[in-house]
């Protein structure tokens, strides 16, 4: 989410197997890529989602850090290649200037709100950052890290690991 020039991204810890097992608590699905200047999360596959991230990556430092270009780029190989396409993720990309949803079937997403929210508690975490934003004057990362743990109180697949990682 992004807020008085602030973009904060958030993501709880929990990988679940199938519809009934939790494998791990504390997952850390936001990192800091480009030297600290960029955020990214992801959700789905965690194998899968780590190795777009360091696809996505390289995309980045080919383009000199541009984050737009290198994610329109990196969507364009996502969904065109016969083996990445097959790898099942979603990710938030952000730097000072922007966030950006990315998935594998070519779409590259600047939310007009500088709201976004994947996995599956993304609809709740969503729904709660709204809110907070229109009715607090919380940070970004305070408002990231209220909707995610909103979310992990309705959503089974979601818990309250949450780490946050700011631009």
């Amino acid at each position: 989410m992004r807020r008085d020039g602030k973009t904060a991204v958030a993501g709880d810890g929990q990988v679940t197997l199938g519809e009934a097992t939790i494998m791990k608590q504390k997952a850390r699905k936001v990192r800091r890529l480009a030297g600290g200047k960029v955020v990214c999360g992801f959700a789905g596959a965690v194998a899968d989602a780590q190795a777009l991230q360091d696809k996505f990556e390289a995309k980045l430092e080919a383009f000199g850090g541009n984050l737009r270009r290198a994610a329109v780029e990196f969507a364009k190989e996502w969904r065109t290649d016969k083996i990445l396409r097959q790898l099942n993720a979603l990710m938030v990309v952000a730097d000072t200037e922007g966030l950006l949803v990315v998935g594998g079937d070519g779409n590259v997403i600047e939310p007009d709100d500088g709201l976004a929210g994947i996995g599956s508690g993304g609809p709740y975490a969503l729904a709660a950052a709204r809110a907070l934003m229109e009715n607090t004057n919380l940070s970004a990362a305070e408002i990231a890290t209220k909707a995610l743990t909103i979310a992990s109180g309705i959503c089974v697949f979601t818990n309250a690991e949450i780490q946050v990682e700011s631009v």
